[in-house]
C-alpha cells in the first residue's frame, strides 16, 4: 500500500473546518425523532410490556378470537383455543388484569369480552399488515 504522506498545506487551507460546514439535512431528522419519543417516553415501557403480553399465542388468539364475536364464556373460549378451561382461565385473568378484558358473571357462566374497540382495530390492522408484507 501507500505510504502516508502529509496533505499540502494549500489544500488544507481549502478545506472547510468542521465548525463551518452546514449540519446534515439528517440532523434534523435525527433531533425531531429524539423530541418525539423524547415526549412520549413514559409510553415505551407500557408498549414493551403490551407486546410481551401479546407475544404469547394463546393470549393473542384470546384477543383475536374476543375481537370478533361480542363475548364468549370461558368454556366456549377454551374450545376455541383448544386447552382446558382451567389453562384458558389463567391466561384470561392476566389478560383481564391488564385491563384488556372485561368479565361479566351469568349464573355459573364468566363471558368475556374486548374493553376497547382500538384494541379490536389495532389487531385487525396488525393481521392487515402481515397479509400484505412484502415477500423477500
Amino acid at each position: 500500500m501507500g505510504e502516508n504522506r502529509p496533505i499540502p498545506a494549500a489544500l488544507v487551507a481549502r478545506m472547510p473546518s468542521p465548525k463551518s460546514q452546514k449540519e446534515p439535512p439528517q440532523a434534523a431528522t435525527v433531533k425531531a425523532s429524539r423530541q418525539w419519543l423524547s415526549r412520549h417516553a413514559a409510553a415505551v415501557p407500557a408498549m414493551a410490556d403490551f407486546y410481551r403480553l401479546l407475544a404469547n399465542p394463546t393470549r393473542l388468539r384470546i384477543l383475536l378470537t374476543l375481537g370478533r364475536v361480542e363475548r364468549l364464556c370461558v368454556g366456549d373460549l377454551a374450545a376455541v383455543v383448544g386447552l382446558s378451561a382451567a389453562a384458558t382461565s389463567q391466561q384470561l385473568k392476566m389478560l383481564k388484569g391488564e385491563g384488556w378484558l372485561r368479565a361479566e358473571g351469568r349464573g355459573k357462566q364468566v363471558y368475556y369480552s374486548i374493553t376497547s374497540t382500538a384494541l379490536r382495530d389495532a389487531l385487525e390492522g396488525d393481521l392487515e399488515l402481515l397479509r400484505k408484507k412484502p415477500r423477500g
